[in-house]
């Protein structure tokens, strides 16, 4: 059974705040945010993989992927990096893109600050996000974003539980 994931959103200062435990190390944890081979096994929401295409995990490197559905269509993303404190938080800011990696400002983005702390049960995943406004916020809710990211919280949880 996964744990619980407090996921709350503050329309006033168009934010997301989520948190979950996860009963394993924080080291485990990073890694799976960082690694392409990794990030890959659980990013997109079931059945739709994820396939990276660039990962450069430090500051103001980016990361480009897909989503990949079971018909072979595809949604380009990414995600440039800011921030990065070893273990502890990065950041980034995403952006729906094309196959090349050129951001589609139609789209909305937002600024992410992602930590990992250790507690008694394993690691703490605290989530932070920022819209550029409400409307970009309620966009992104619209598009399913709250059901599809616990999803894979999930499968992230799943993932990580499977190789203790």
């Amino acid at each position: 059974m996964n744990t619980e994931i407090k996921f709350n959103t503050d329309e006033h200062a168009a934010t997301i705040y989520v948190m979950k435990v996860l009963h394993t190390t924080v080291d485990k944890v990073w890694k799976h945010f960082t690694q392409k081979d990794l990030i890959d096994q659980w990013w997109a929401p079931k059945p739709w993989k994820c396939e990276t295409t660039k990962m450069n995990f430090e500051k103001d490197g980016e990361w480009h992927y897909a989503m990949v559905s079971p018909d072979n269509e595809k949604h380009f993303a990414g995600a440039h990096y800011h921030e990065i404190n070893f273990h502890r938080s990065f950041d980034w800011t995403d952006f729906f893109a094309d196959e090349e990696g050129n951001i589609n400002s139609e789209m909305p983005g937002s600024n992410w600050l992602i930590g990992f702390t250790g507690v008694d049960e394993g690691t703490k995943l605290t989530i932070n996000i920022h819209f550029k406004s409400r409307q970009d916020l309620q966009e992104s809710l619209k598009m399913g974003f709250e059901q599809g990211f616990k999803s894979r919280l999930n499968q992230l949880e799943d993932l990580l539980n499977k190789k203790d």
